[in-house]
């Protein structure tokens, strides 16, 4: 009798990772993961943004292992950066929208990474990069915008939901659509068939 396929756990209560993954037909369980991000990235003062991205993800799903022994652990995390600053998730709503003043007419680089961990080991990760052009934003459409968008928009780094409102941010976008919705996926299900998780 053939084996069932190891388990999958999402290290994140994030809403488009879990769609991502209900669109695709991956049968996991979302756990968020308890970590200290702001004491990681500070360890990590001076990295390059994508080695900080896949360090959360690592992370993330560290925090879990041990407690599923043989189940892989999908870790995932998002980094922005515009003009050489990194941004994290507002902290109000008039943080919000300072960040979106900030952004106006300028380029985001969005930093997405995935790793996956079983037991103390981690077998993948990965990271990627999108560059979305934000269009000059008048005052009264920021005001608009977070009308509509918060506090959905405060859970997200770069105050935006692409599949929502969060695309009228935008004059050009560069870039896998996955990892602008948070999550390299297509390389993560290549990751799952590889550890069997996926059917091959």
């Amino acid at each position: 009798m053939k084996a069932a396929p190891p388990r999958l756990i999402l290290a994140s209560k994030s809403a488009s990772r879990r769609a991502m993954l209900d669109a695709a037909g991956v049968p996991y369980e979302a756990i968020p993961a308890d970590v200290d991000e702001r004491a990681i990235e500070a360890e990590l003062s001076g990295a390059a943004s994508a080695e900080i991205a896949e360090a959360l993800s690592v992370a993330k799903a560290a925090a879990l292992a041990p407690a599923h022994l043989d189940a892989f652990v999908l870790g995932s995390d998002s980094l922005v950066v515009v003009d050489g600053q990194r941004f994290d998730k507002p902290t109000s709503r008039e943080n919000a929208a300072e960040h979106l003043r900030f952004f106006s007419g300028k380029t985001i680089e969005l930093h997405s990474a995935a790793a996956l961990v079983r037991d103390d080991t981690c077998e993948w990760t990965y990271t990627d990069l999108a560059r979305l052009t934000v269009r000059d934003l008048s005052d009264e459409f920021i005001e608009h915008y977070l009308e509509q968008e918060w506090p959905a928009v405060g859970y997200t780094v770069g105050v935006f939901r692409i599949e929502a409102m969060g695309v009228q941010l935008f004059g050009e976008i560069t870039g896998d659509q996955f990892t602008v919705l948070g999550m390299p996926l297509l390389p993560v299900l290549g990751a799952l068939r590889e550890h069997g998780v996926l059917q091959a």
